[in-house]
């Protein structure tokens, strides 16, 4: 990473047409509004950290966050057809029609990001 990366981080972040960041969000308690949230800068980061720790598709709301807005992400864009978590690069091609031009073969604007997940 560059001194200007340093400063302004990943240049595919300024992107106004890719998301900021992901977030899945996992209710505590039925019926009200209490939820953990999981983040990553992208969506392969996203599934692996959420894999890693054992939280199931069905546990949780995926969303893809812009700088000013936010939308929800259908669950089945991760999962394979028996509900578990895609992998890398299983989950890029699922995603390469919805972020197209962005992500090809050998080729991901998503690339200069951090791939590492956190959570509560």
């Amino acid at each position: 990473m560059n001194i200007v990366e340093n400063i302004l981080g990943p240049k595919s972040k300024h992107d106004k047409t890719l998301p900021y960041t992901y977030e899945a969000r996992r209710q505590l308690v039925d019926g009200h509004e209490l939820y953990n949230s999981y983040l990553a800068d992208t969506i392969c980061g996203l599934v692996d950290y959420l894999r890693d720790n054992d939280i199931p598709p069905e546990e949780v709301t995926l969303f893809e966050i812009y700088q000013t807005q936010e939308f929800p992400i259908k669950t089945e864009f991760c999962t394979t057809s028996e509900g578990n978590w895609l992998s890398r690069p299983y989950i890029c091609r699922s995603f390469k029609e919805h972020y197209k031009g962005h992500i090809e073969e050998g080729k991901c604007s998503f690339r200069d990001r951090n791939r590492q997940g956190c959570g509560p």
